[in-house]
């Protein structure tokens, strides 16, 4: 079923990439959104989920080409379109990543403008940002270089290139891009420890008592964000005629200090060679999901003003950053998961999948 299958009254929404950790919630909060009278969910896999107002169909970004055609399609009659699919594994393929993430994009882009779709939310991130200052927030034009060694950096980067393009060449497209933190929900912490952790975790020990110590490393200073909350800004910009980049946090901002209060532990000053050497071995070994060139990200990104989400969205976030981090804890530690294909809390094969797959290197 295509949008111009929806009913005429209220907005008709397309979400590409809508299964993931920011798609179910963006989901959910269009779906209880009255003025909103039809979703359509793209995503590769089509999940078994029953949402008010949502229909479900499959694109397979990674087919550039094809998925070009089907996407004009799904979105002739839409009011907006809301762009969320990223692939951020396997890490150890990163010509399948640029293919999905910045060809897919691309896709995306090209079906946006040939069914001129008057909106276009696409989702950035903080690691857009060239490196910047841990003592001040920076506002929205801080530059969009990314850290060029690091694949999912770049790959946010090129796309803010190409929405600074198409923002040019379609000027009767509303185009607004969210710069969010890290995003964290319980129900998405099962896919968030394939991603970045990895299957050595052990959930019943992650627990904030049994953590002894915090590391304190340099540079170790970031913003989160529930996602439920950045569900909410995506559902202000579909609603309301903003336009350009959101950066979208939770306070306080996260560092070893709070860490340490969190989980009533020590703090441990470490080099931060120490512990990146670490973390490329587990990488090398295959005993970590993810490349030691997103933690070189990580100490690099500027702290980020939100204000501006604040005035034009109208946007506060509900929950603060210790609450973001807890509902991670608590779901890493029974294993939380959603009933869509990259949410599922276990895989068809478990752990030792992940280990024959080759962790990092699965899709």
């Amino acid at each position: 079923m295509t949008s111009a299958d929806a009913s005429a009254d209220g907005k008709r929404v397309v979400v590409v990439g809508a299964t993931g950790n920011v798609g179910s919630a963006v989901i959910r909060a269009l779906a209880a959104d009255p003025d909103v009278s039809s979703i359509l969910g793209l995503a590769r896999r089509v999940p078994d989920w029953p949402v008010e107002k949502t229909t479900w169909d499959a694109v397979d970004l990674r087919a550039a080409e094809t998925a070009r055609t089907a996407l004009t399609a799904h979105f002739t009659h839409a009011d907006a379109v809301v762009h969320l699919a990223w692939m951020l594994q396997p890490a150890r393929d990163p010509l399948m990543t640029w293919r999905t993430n910045v060809l897919g994009t691309t896709a995306v882009l090209q079906a946006a403008a040939a069914a001129r779709v008057p909106a276009l939310v696409c989702a950035s991130s903080v690691a857009a940002y060239a490196p910047g200052p841990k003592d001040r927030p920076v506002t929205e034009s801080w530059p969009t270089h990314g850290w060029p060694n690091a694949a999912y950096s770049r790959e946010k980067a090129y796309v803010e290139r190409l929405l600074d393009t198409f923002a040019y060449e379609q000027p009767g497209i509303r185009v607004v891009r969210m710069r969010p933190g890290f995003l964290f929900a319980r129900e998405a912490a099962a896919e968030q420890r394939r991603l970045f952790l990895g299957p050595l975790l052990y959930g019943p020990l992650v627990r904030p008592e049994l953590s002894p110590v915090v590391p304190d490393v340099p540079g170790l200073r970031f913003q989160v964000l529930r996602t439920s909350d950045a569900a909410e800004a995506y559902r202000l910009a579909v609603a309301r005629p903003v336009r350009g980049a959101f950066n979208l946090a939770a306070d306080p901002v996260v560092d070893p200090a709070l860490l340490a209060r969190l989980f009533a532990a020590r703090r441990v000053r470490l080099p931060r060679p120490l512990l990146r050497t670490a973390m490329a071995a587990a990488w090398r070994t295959r005993l970590a999901p993810a490349p030691p060139q997103l933690f070189d990200t990580l100490v690099r990104l500027p702290i980020m003003d939100c204000s501006r989400a604040r005035e034009e969205l109208g946007w506060t976030p509900q929950y603060s950053a210790e609450d973001a981090l807890l509902d991670l804890v608590e779901g890493l530690r029974h294993g939380i998961g959603m009933t869509t294909p990259p949410l599922e809390p276990r895989l068809r094969h478990g752990r030792l999948g992940e280990f024959a797959t080759g962790v990092g290197g699965r899709p």
